[in-house]
């Protein structure tokens, strides 16, 4: 039986992967500060590893990332319901879809107080009259929430500027990782390349990330390409699932022939980062749109030099010319130019990964994160009358 002195509280996304990978090190967070944490998604593979973790998840079945009508007013009400049977007091939202439904959901079943972290801004690519679309979206979404976090500034200053947020509802987040797991000394990378089978002399250039184009890997795949050409002494390791079911999905014909040619090795999906990075001497991001790339930021808690695109998020990861590279997006041969500039300068690449433990150290760790979301959660439980009395005790930090 719940503890009635205790205030639920939900995360909602759409699938569990974003709860596991992106939220679990937050839920128990909150967990350890005295609030009943649940987590809501569609069912999925990785519902198992969060109830390890001491998180209860809850099952929406019709939860999917992608848009389709039926489905998503189907999600809608089994939301509402399993809203009012659960009766979390604050629901947080994640993910574009589930930010949507989720927030309406949450005010339709009567939940008390409403928060939304944006990872990202969908559909800021396209042509004026679909970011009008979003903005306008986004917009009547957060008539419904208490308060709305951002993990990028870029994305804030927009989400401000368009009206969609109020500035005195809103806040920046960022983007943290455990650093005591996240920590370059704590792991053998040399013991790792034996693991993998990799030379101890080999430059190894990684790259973390769902198997999609939109990702990047047309450019990454040309990179490998060119390293394995002229570039005797380099490896690309690629770490993401195959997503078949995905619009933009790569095709598994595409990996089979690199991986057979020898160009690119793929380890597929990988729960065991720190030690992968560890292996790895250049970090490569080169997606095409991105909230607060986990992945770079990992990258970077773990020593690497970085070579990201220069998007929204990705420049809020590396400073240009002092933990990595930027390069335009869908641009092959500068990407390729900047890895070579580190595969052939080791002072570099060392003088780029210790700045980007710096910054992890200073701007990337978790705690704050968690901190900043706590003392939003606080105060909105101090202002609404009649909760005040549940509100988690200051004292507890």
């Amino acid at each position: 039986m719940s503890d009635p002195t205790r205030v639920r509280l939900a995360h909602l996304t759409t699938v569990d992967l974003s709860l596991r990978f992106l939220l679990c090190d937050q839920l128990k967070g909150f967990a350890r500060e005295g609030f009943e944490v649940v987590a809501i998604s569609a069912p999925g593979p990785w519902t198992a590893d969060l109830e390890r973790d001491g998180v209860k998840h809850i099952p929406v079945p019709s939860l999917r990332r992608r848009w389709a009508p039926l489905a998503d007013l189907d999600a809608f009400v089994r939301l509402v319901r399993t809203l009012r049977q659960h009766r979390p007091t604050i629901v947080h939202t994640h993910t574009p879809k589930a930010r949507v439904l989720g927030r309406l959901a949450a005010r339709v079943a009567g939940v008390p107080i409403v928060v939304n972290t944006f990872h990202g801004l969908y559909g800021m690519e396209g042509s004026a009259l679909r970011r009008g679309f979003f903005l306008w979206l986004e917009r009547a979404a957060a008539r419904w929430s208490d308060f709305e976090f951002s993990q990028s500034l870029e994305d804030l200053a927009t989400l401000r500027a368009a009206r969609v947020v109020d500035p005195e509802r809103s806040a920046y987040l960022g983007n943290g990782v455990n650093l005591d797991v996240f920590d370059p000394d704590r792991i053998d990378g040399a013991a790792v390349r034996r693991q993998l089978g990799l030379d101890r002399q080999a430059v190894v250039v990684g790259t973390v990330g769902r198997l999609v184009w939109e990702k990047g890997y047309r450019e990454v795949f040309a990179l490998a390409e060119a390293l394995t050409a002229g570039e005797p002494g380099a490896v690309v390791l690629v770490v993401g699932p195959h997503e078949p079911g995905k619009g933009d999905a790569v095709p598994a014909a595409v990996l089979d022939d690199l991986q057979r040619r020898g160009v690119v090795r793929f380890l597929g999906m990988r729960t065991d980062m720190p030690p992968l990075y560890a292996a790895m001497d250049i970090f490569v991001l080169a997606s095409y749109r991105e909230g607060f790339p986990r992945a770079a930021v990992e990258a970077a808690a773990m020593g690497l030099p970085l070579v990201l695109t220069d998007i929204r998020g990705c420049r809020e990861v590396v400073r240009d010319g002092q933990n990595g590279f930027l390069v335009p997006a869908r641009n092959a041969p500068r990407l390729i130019e900047a890895v070579r500039r580190l595969l052939h300068d080791r002072d570099q690449r060392v003088r780029f990964g210790r700045e980007s433990r710096r910054r992890a150290l200073e701007e990337f760790d978790e705690r704050r994160v968690i901190a900043t979301t706590l003392g939003v959660y606080r105060r909105l439980l101090q202002e609404k009358r009649g909760l005040a009395a549940i509100a988690v005790s200051e004292t507890r930090t």
